[in-house]
This record gives structure tokens, sequence and C-alpha cells, in this order.
């Protein structure tokens, strides 16, 4: 679609505060997508946007491109211009370092365009034009072009985006997601119709690629991909590695540079796009090859993976219990990595990676921040990079007076954690929130405390306490797995005992504990209610009150058995041993309860029946559904009442009588 009137110009800018923001009003804060630098490591192009008011992600989004040395902006003004929905993603850079081509979604469509643009003038120019969705662009060894690309998508992809209104025949198959080359202005597919493709990479000989696919919805089925080559001549796919253990996702497939080996991240994962586990090596050269397990009983989840420089040893981004790293490892199975370029208590990002790498300059480019730390790119040698923005320079820090690693073992678990702690105390000891992360395959990492929920809770004097329980990535794979067939008994405890070490380390006032969290989180904030009353209010977010009827309802429903060692129908006991809704007599804490009205990945009516039974019981409870939301929430407003709620909750059920916000009197 061509839209008669658009502007297709580009700015040189070399401006230190944001784009959009004038010199007299108040910064808002930054927040960067992804990085990606240039071949020659000349120039580095980012997705970024400022950060509503209320919290939530960015309603505009910008590509900049920047110097890598002196961060100067060269900023693409985007052809549908700056509105929201006008949203750049998988900004990649061709071989010769001097043009830069991304993905534009289509505002108020499921269409998406990719266009390129030269660092020399900035001007983009559109390649293509397609009915459907596109994502991860990848240029091959002879300057081809390829993507994933859904033909007439419905929704976007992944279950995190708002779904598609269920209508018609339910048995008809969802448009699937495949790769595909652009040639000569058109997008021609090159894997089978039948096989959804999650994620890919080239041959090295250009021939095809290699990439974890399912046939049927791809939504539903991830966690059943298998590792496949894909011919780009012929179309024909051939399996390369089919996991034999319920327990093992795969994800981040990567073919070495001699093009004789391939490597994945291999683990148990709740989420497409959560990821950890350990690096595998597989030969591509022996089609009865088993991989090799080269991290096996590492106490660290491997969370990016690429083929480093070298071409010999691989790169990965470890996650080591409250330590990010980035290590040189070797491809031989039980030995140390070779190298620890970089480690910290911060958290990197540049796309698939946690560095993006320029290997003929030895530069590297990532996204960096800390709780106290706001979000900058970095650039520079690995581990020694320097900041070469400062947009955030101006941000104001986060209300707490100590942020603090906490560590605590239960069960002969090893476990860690995050304590934020308020300036401002309450009289009586200082009130707290445990925050619970989502997955539960995942892991609560230190992140810059913008606008939002957290940013309010301290300063309103609530000490806000963020536990990595079993079943969470950092510990290492049995860590994580320990959560199989045991969930909410097994982590719930876990939590428990990191509330007890959290009230060693600082004055917590144990009678004013409360508990809140999205999607899993929401689930133990809808679970641990009904199985202790040490929790004196919650709020829970897209959370799973009933797993044997979430089953039937949600549209992720092939991760379930992984996790609770067999489906529903052959094992109903387990799901119910599970679930709040078998205990919730026993619940009393006052809850409340929030979801989007498109959530595929935890649909509303669990809400809808946990926020039911409160009411029968006699609870306190509140609900409230937000019309268009998917399972993560994208209206600015809706984002800023859902805190406001939560806060307004906490205050009701925790503040001490007579006194107002951080124990002042009213």
């Amino acid at each position: 679609m061509r839209l008669p009137g658009w502007i297709v110009a580009a700015a040189w800018l070399a401006v230190a505060a944001p784009m959009g923001a004038h010199a007299d009003e108040p910064r808002p804060m930054r927040t960067f997508r992804s990085v990606a630098i240039a071949p020659d490591g000349a120039h580095i192009a980012s997705i970024e946007g400022d950060t509503p008011p209320g919290g939530g992600a960015p309603a505009i989004v910008d590509l900049v491109i920047r110097d890598a040395a002196d961060g100067n902006q060269h900023a693409i003004v985007l052809p549908c211009g700056r509105v929201p929905e006008c949203t750049p993603s998988d900004a990649v850079w061709a071989s010769d370092g001097h043009h830069v081509t991304f993905i534009l979604r289509r505002p108020d469509t499921h269409d998406h365009e990719i266009y390129t643009a030269a660092v020399t003038d900035g001007l983009p120019q559109r390649l293509v034009a397609f009915n459907g969705t596109i994502g991860t662009l990848r240029y091959g060894p002879d300057g081809a072009l390829a993507m994933l690309a859904t033909a007439g998508a419905t929704k976007e992809i992944g279950a995190t985006a708002p779904g598609a209104m269920v209508v018609g025949d339910l048995d008809a198959s969802a448009p699937g997601q495949r790769i595909a080359l652009l040639r000569d202005g058109k997008l021609v597919f090159v894997s089978p119709p039948d096989l959804h493709v999650y994620e890919y990479d080239w041959l090295r000989d250009g021939s095809g690629f290699i990439g974890t696919a399912a046939p049927g919805n791809g939504d539903q089925n991830w966690w059943s991909a298998k590792l496949y080559a894909f011919d780009a001549a012929t179309g024909a796919a051939r399996v390369i590695y089919a996991p034999t253990s319920p327990q093992l996702q795969l994800a981040l497939p990567t073919v070495s540079p001699d093009g004789k080996q391939a490597a994945f991240v291999g683990g148990l994962m709740s989420d497409f796009d959560a990821v950890a586990g350990d690096a595998y090596v597989i030969s591509l050269d022996d089609p009865h090859a088993a991989p090799r397990n080269v991290t096996n009983g590492w106490k660290v989840s491997v969370i990016s993976l690429a083929w480093d420089c070298d071409g010999a040893h691989l790169r990965a981004g470890l996650q080591a219990g409250s330590e990010t790293q980035m290590a040189t490892l070797s491809t031989m199975p039980q030995m140390a990595p070779v190298a620890i370029g970089s480690s910290g208590e911060e958290q990197l990002q540049a796309g698939d990676e946690l560095v993006s790498v320029a290997c003929a300059s030895g530069r590297v480019a990532t996204i960096h921040q800390g709780y106290a730390v706001p979000p900058e790119i970095a650039v520079g040698p690995m581990g020694q990079w320097q900041d070469v923005t400062h947009d955030n320079a101006g941000v104001m820090a986060p209300a707490a007076a100590r942020t603090q690693s906490i560590a605590w073992e239960n069960d002969g678990f090893a476990q860690q954690g995050w304590l934020l702690l308020p300036q401002a105390t309450r009289t009586g000891g200082v009130p707290m929130i445990t925050l619970v992360h989502g997955g539960p395959g995942a892991a609560s990492t230190p992140y810059f405390i913008g606008p939002g929920l957290i940013r309010t809770l301290l300063a309103d004097g609530y000490a806000v306490f963020m536990p990595n329980p079993r079943g969470s990535f950092g510990q290492g794979e049995a860590f994580t797995t320990a959560i199989v067939r045991n969930i909410g008994h097994g982590d719930l405890p876990d939590i428990l005992a990191g509330i007890d070490a959290a009230e060693r380390a600082a004055p917590i006032d144990d009678r004013r504990l409360g508990i809140g969290g999205w999607s899993y989180g929401g689930y133990m904030a809808m679970f641990a209610p009904a199985q202790t009353g040490r929790f004196r209010a919650a709020y829970a977010v897209a959370g799973i009150s009933d797993w044997q009827s979430y089953a039937g309802q949600t549209g992720i429903s092939g991760w379930l058995p992984p996790f609770f060692g067999a489906s529903v129908y052959d094992d109903p006991a387990i799901y119910a041993r599970s679930s709040p809704i078998t205990f919730i007599r026993q619940a009393r804490t006052p809850t409340l309860l929030m979801v989007g009205e498109d959530d595929i990945e935890c649909p509303a009516p669990q809400t809808i029946e946990y926020w039911h039974a409160l009411r029968a019981m006699g609870v306190p409870t509140s609900a409230i559904i937000y019309a268009g939301e998917g399972h993560h929430f994208h209206d600015p407003a809706h984002v800023a009442d859902l805190n406001e709620r939560i806060v307004a909750w906490f205050d009701t059920y925790l503040r001490p009588a007579g006194a107002g916000a951080a124990g002042r009197a009213p």
C-alpha cells in the first residue's frame, strides 16, 4: 500500500537530547530496544523511543544511525511519520557497512514493508510491500536478503500479541511463518507451507538454511520444534535433530563460519522469547550425529549464542546468579570457558545477542543498564566499551536508598533475588511487595527503574523484592527443571524463604507484605494466598487460576506437558494440585485482578474465574479487563491506569492506620 503525501526524507542531526525533545522540557527516559553495529564498526543503528510518563513501551519509535566513535546522530525520517504503530524493527547492516535495512509495520494493519537507507544520504528506499508480517532479516553470503514472513497474517507473530477474533471453523489452519527471499521486488518462499519456522540461519555456502520449526499453529507448537535444514532451491526440508526429551526446547540456531557445525541453546523454556539453557553443538556433515552439550552441569544459563570471530569458538551470554557474563566457549564438552570477556551485575542487550559484534574492527555495541544506571548505548572492545549516548544523563534515579542482591538456600538449592529499599521509610518498619517474574522460565535481572510501578512503589515507601526461585534461569538446568511436576509447590517455598532472607537483611515489616506479578507471576499471586496467610494484599495481571480449564482456553497449551510431565487429559490430578482454585476456600488475601481482553497466553476467563471465586468466599477483590490488549499492554493510558490501581490497592491494605504515603500523616 502506497499512501499519497508521504514524505520520505532524512535529517542529519548532531544532538544530545532525544529526538522530539526541546531544551526547556523535562527530559523523558529514552528506551533503546536494539542496537546493531556495522561490519566495519563505523556506525551503529538503533531502534528507540521515549518512555511514556506512566510507564510502558514507547508509543513513538525511531530508527537512528550514529557514528560509533562519537555518537553523532543521523536520524531517519520514517515514510509513515512519527506516529503510533509506525514501528521500525530488525535493523540489519549490509556487508558493505554503508546501508541499513529495516522493517516497517503499516499502521493499523498486519502488513509490513522493507526499506533500506544509505548512511551517506539516509533516504529510505522501499524494497517490498507485503500483505502479512515480516521479521528476522538476514543477509546471506552472496548478499541475498532472507526473512521470516507470514502471508495473510491475522495477528502479529507471537502469543504475546493481541489475539485475532475467534470466529468460524476452529479446525482451519492458521497462517504459518516461512523462510522467504527477496527476489526482484517480491518475496519468494523457500520453506514448506506446512512448517512454521521460528528461527533460522544461513548455510555458509548460501544454498539454504537451518532453522527451528514445527507443523501447525505457530503459537501452539514451539515446545515440540525440531532443528531442520532447508534447501533454498527446492524448498525441501529434512530433520537434523529431534529432541528426545519434552524438557528440551531449541532456540538460537547458528551455523559455524566453515559451515560444518551448528550450535543452539537447548533447555526447559516456557516462552519463545525467554531463552536460556545449555549450549549444544552438532555436526552438519554427519546425518547421524547427536548434539554435544558443551555446558553440561554448569550452574549458569546460556541466554545468547553465536560463533565467535575466530570461527572456532562460541560467543555466549551467560546468566550466572546475579551476574551477566560474556564468555568465549570451547566447542568441546566438559570444558571451562576459554575466556570471560565481561562480567557484572547489569543487563546487556543487542537484539538476539547481548552484544553486536564487528569482527573486522574488534568493536562491539550493546545497550547496558542497571537498577540505578539508566540505559545507554556503549561501543568499544569487549568489556571495555564506553557510552556513545547520554540521552538519559538527566533522568532522575529511582527513589531507592539501596539495591542489593540477596542470596539464600532452600531445599538444597542456592538461590538469588533482588531487594530494593526506599529512601523514605514508614513508621514501624518497611512494608514490602514481592514481585514474581513471569515464565516460570525467566529471571529478574538488573534493569533501570524508569517510570512505572516499581518507581512509584519505592517513592511511596515500599520495599520491592524480586526473587528468582527454582524454575528460574541463572543457576543451571538442574535448577530450572526442578519446577517440573512441582508448579507452585516448589517455587512458593523458595519465595517465602527468600522473603525471610530479605527480612534478615533489612527492617521489613512482616505484618505488611504484599505480592504481585504478571503472567506466571500473576499465577503465583493467585496461588500464594490460597496456600499462606502471610500476604496482606495481592495483585495479579494475566494470572492463571485453574490449570485444568486453562489447558483448554489458552493458545499456547503446548508449554504445559513439559512442565507438568503429562497432558491435562492424561494426568488431571497434577494440574489440579497446582491450581489456585483447588484451594480457594483457604484464600483470605484482598486481591486486585487485571487482564487484557485479547490475551491468548493467559485468557481473561482465568481472571474472571478467580474474581468470581473470591467474591463467593467474601474476600475483597476487584477485576478490570482492558479492551484491545494482549498479554503485553501497549496503550500507555492502560499501563498508567493499571499501575495507579495497584499502588492504591496496596495503600488501602498495607498502610498503617492514620498514616499517609511513606509513613507521613495524611
